[in-house]
């Protein structure tokens, strides 16, 4: 069985239905890349994923329990983390503050201790700027700053939307070997990603979006050798 399930969802925005009848499943322990032009209903998938939004036909199910309904930060305590767009860490709080609102859902001390001395090993500079304001961080820092924040909840599978926008080629590649880094810790990874050659170079299967139905899927590899994924996604 999938560990997450997208069953059919139609999500529309007013009159105008955004995601066409969209079906796909992740299984544990893959990284699955969602691609698409900027439009295609990539960052909507996310948002109906993680309960932000709610489609009007299907569901989501996720280790086998529907989660459809079930408000977003309930979904959190069940294993699932959202690294959203944008990053949208929290300005006026320090990092250290950051990382423990992601940890917020779990009682256990000793656990968060570990899991926050694991976050600072995988992204040291967070640790040398654990005091600072998180608004004074470059883009890359808070980049890295959503991610470890996801990972204080201690998730089964996160969601990430866009990691590598707007950041220089040297810290897109740092970005995506953590994300490398994360799937062999075992965490199941869904990526949506504007960059689609780094997103198919790091994936295990692939999901193409366009105009809110999916028009093609399969191994990464293969679809990185696909021609008509070349010439829209590939600039080859």
């Amino acid at each position: 069985m999938a560990m997450l399930e997208v069953k059919d969802i139609e999500v529309y925005y007013g009159m105008i239905k955004a995601i066409k009848g969209v079906s796909f499943e992740v299984n544990e322990g893959e990284v699955i890349a969602l691609i698409g032009a900027n439009g295609a209903g990539k960052t909507t998938i996310l948002h109906t994923i993680t309960g932000l939004l709610s489609p009007k036909k299907g569901s989501v199910v996720f280790e086998g329990q529907d989660i459809t309904k079930i408000p977003a930060h309930k979904i959190v305590t069940l294993g699932m983390a959202h690294v959203p767009e944008g990053r949208r860490v929290f300005s006026q709080l320090t990092v250290l503050e950051n990382l423990m609102m992601g940890a917020y859902t779990r009682k256990d001390k000793d656990g968060i201790q570990k899991t926050l001395d694991m976050v600072y090993k995988r992204f040291p500079r967070l640790e040398e700027r654990k005091n600072q304001m998180a608004g004074t961080l470059s883009g890359g820092e808070q980049q890295m700053l959503a991610m470890g924040r996801a990972l204080m909840s201690k998730p089964k599978i996160i969601v990430m939307d866009e990691p590598s926008m707007g950041l220089s080629p040297i810290l897109i590649n740092e970005i995506f070997d953590i994300i490398e880094t994360v799937k062999a810790d075992g965490t199941t990874v869904l990526l949506v990603e504007q960059n689609a050659k780094k997103a198919l170079s790091i994936a295990d299967r692939a999901y193409v979006l366009e105009t809110g139905n999916i028009t093609l899927s399969g191994d990464a590899k293969e679809l990185m050798n696909d021609d008509s994924i070349k010439k829209a996604y590939l600039g080859e």
